[in-house]
């Protein structure tokens, strides 16, 4: 049974977390797991779809339906980090200063939820995500796992 194109995603998914890990650490100068989440180098939603569709480009070639499929998939996805998901972020932001100044004035609810702000990537951290997916589709074709 062929293993690889169910293996490659999820290869893709942990190299990119492994990195994104990281590199969060270096910058923040210490184990960052509270940075563990959306948004961040490099896109691990990038280097999933664009892990499929190198796999498959690979495998079955780039005149192939799936191939289409694949890229129009990661196309969409990568335009959703970029533009959809990465305003959700400015929105929370702006939604947090707002709760942080309504909390300085009214000490009693002091305990409001923060929103989450580290949502969307920068078009450097998808590119980083596809470059990721591509390289992790290379190697798992390399290794060319059955079962």
């Amino acid at each position: 049974m062929e293993l690889t194109y169910l293996l490659t995603p999820f290869f893709a998914w942990l190299v990119a977390g492994i990195s994104k890990f990281l590199i969060n650490s270096l910058r923040a100068k210490k184990l960052a797991f509270e940075l563990i989440g959306y948004g961040g180098m490099p896109s691990n939603h990038s280097a999933i779809v664009s892990s499929v569709a190198a796999i498959v480009a690979f495998r079955e070639g780039i005149e192939h339906p799936a191939f289409v499929v694949s890229l129009g998939l990661a196309f969409v996805v990568m335009l959703d980090a970029s533009s959809l998901r990465r305003q959700v972020g400015k929105h929370a932001t702006e939604i947090n200063r707002w709760n942080a100044r309504q909390s300085a004035q009214h000490a009693s609810e002091s305990d409001r939820p923060v929103l989450r702000e580290r949502m969307g990537h920068s078009k450097v951290e998808i590119l980083a995500g596809i470059l990721v997916g591509i390289g992790s589709a290379w190697v798992m074709n390399f290794l060319n796992l059955t079962l």
